[in-house]
């Protein structure tokens, strides 16, 4: 009997949260009423109350707890695999939805319109980010890639695979960019050399690197000193040629032979 009787308060909750959000949105929610929303339709017989408090106890905030991933998540007494994939999955679709509202050709013909782009598209990333965006002659945007996904503190940039979808999109420029999740807006030194380890590999299929943007607690900075549309560093290409001439097997080469 006791039973029957918690069931149908929590039933009664429930209804009340949902008819508090068909009404009004999530205006006035607290953040476990958020957590208590979503969770009620991944535990539909049990008070996920205590659940959602715990939720936000562990990781501080509810978008800390909407940014975790599955195995973070599950970490916390009471969430099973189902719960913690829900939750997850806030976060992506957050990201999938704000990608789906850039227009396929939307044109970055200015730093502003190179900056704006990035931040959406690294909006509330916790981990390392390296995408690239390929462009056509008049600046459109061709097709946004994310070539790696690191940890908390590093992303290693890949050249080869950059280099591979530029040929695949027939890009005219390359614009890469990253983000630096603990929130510093200075470039590292490995920051610095992958710009330039990848303005000569892509040289050499005659694209233009555009700039590297970094990007960190909702600012977006160049990597490259001389700002948007700079001009290619003539001394690394130079090198890199001249390592080519060397005996090592050009980007371009190794390409054009897999093609075949």
């Amino acid at each position: 009997m006791g039973s029957e009787k918690a069931t149908h308060h929590h039933g009664g909750h429930r209804q009340r949260l949902r008819e508090r959000f068909r009404a009004n949105g999530l205006e006035g929610f607290a953040p476990h009423e958020v957590l208590e929303l979503v969770l009620g339709y991944a535990i539909p017989r049990q008070d996920v109350n205590p659940l959602a408090h715990r939720l936000i106890e562990h990781f501080g905030s509810l978008h800390n707890t909407l940014d975790a991933s599955v195995e973070e998540l599950m970490r916390v007494e009471g969430l099973g695999e189902y719960s913690a994939v829900l939750l997850a999955l806030f976060s992506q679709v957050e990201r999938k939805n704000a990608a789906s509202r850039m227009a396929p050709r939307q044109v970055l013909s200015n730093r502003e319109a190179v900056e704006s782009y990035c931040l959406q598209l690294l909006k509330g990333c916790k981990v390392e980010h390296f995408y690239a965006i390929y462009l056509s002659g008049q600046w459109e945007v061709l097709a946004t890639v994310l070539i790696a996904r690191g940890s908390i503190s590093e992303v290693h940039s890949y050249p080869r695979v950059v280099a591979d979808h530029a040929l695949r999109h027939n890009a005219h420029a390359v614009v890469i960019c990253h983000n630096h999740p603990g929130g510093s807006l200075v470039p590292s030194t490995a920051d610095v050399g992958s710009t330039i380890r990848m303005q000569a590999v892509l040289e050499e299929l005659e694209v233009r690197l555009i700039d590297h943007i970094l990007v960190a607690d909702g600012q977006a900075v160049s990597v490259m000193a001389d700002g948007l549309f700079p001009q290619l560093n003539q001394g690394i290409i130079a090198q890199n040629r001249a390592a080519n001439s060397a005996g090592q097997v050009t980007l371009a080469h190794m390409l054009n032979r897999e093609e075949r």
